[in-house]
């Protein structure tokens, strides 16, 4: 697998079905920016850009893609337990850096509304097969798709569908980890 559809395993983690206006800081970019360049215009994704930079995934992600990225907020790094973020940042550990940050992507561009029709046709579940090849199962939880990762940790969209010109952004609440 290229480094390319790596980074698309880190978008798989949660949508939400009602419509969502984007925030300011990615008002400005998107769609005319990477995920990337809308990352780092967005003041709620300092931590994701800084370990984007430190695996090496800024040329992949500012690739034609499209990518799907389930962009995990500073507020959802800060929940996992006290020095996994220094521990994942540091250079010796970019292999499972990169693991984790590719599982929250999926290759191909997923809007919200086309993963909550495959949930719904699959019958209230479905399985996202991230580019570090590991699997989310989204589902429902009332109007907001959750993401529920190999650990049995979730994640729920908080705001869905911010359009960049190679892919799509929904940010979560949580860091989903995979095996």
């Amino acid at each position: 697998m290229t480094r390319k559809f790596l980074f698309a395993a880190l978008a798989a983690t949660a949508v939400t079905t009602i419509p969502v206006v984007a925030s300011p800081a990615y008002a400005e970019t998107v769609p005319t920016a990477t995920v990337v360049d809308a990352a780092v215009a967005s003041p709620d994704h300092t931590t994701l850009v800084a370990a984007v930079k430190a695996a090496g995934l800024v040329d992949t992600l500012n690739g034609t893609g499209p990518f799907t990225v389930f962009a995990p907020t500073n507020a959802a790094f800060a929940k996992l337990s006290a020095g996994t973020v220094d521990t994942l940042l540091k250079p010796e550990n970019k292999a499972m850096l990169t693991k984790v940050l590719t599982y929250h992507v999926v290759a191909g561009k997923v809007p919200a509304a086309d993963l909550v029709a495959k949930i719904k046709a699959d019958g209230g579940s479905t399985t996202l097969t991230t580019v570090s090849g590991g699997k989310l199962t989204a589902s429902l939880m009332g109007s907001t798709v959750m993401l529920k990762d190999e650990k049995g940790g979730t994640a729920h969209v908080t705001t869905a569908d911010l359009m960049a010109k190679n892919g799509v952004i929904h940010v979560t609440d949580a860091v989903s980890m995979p095996n």
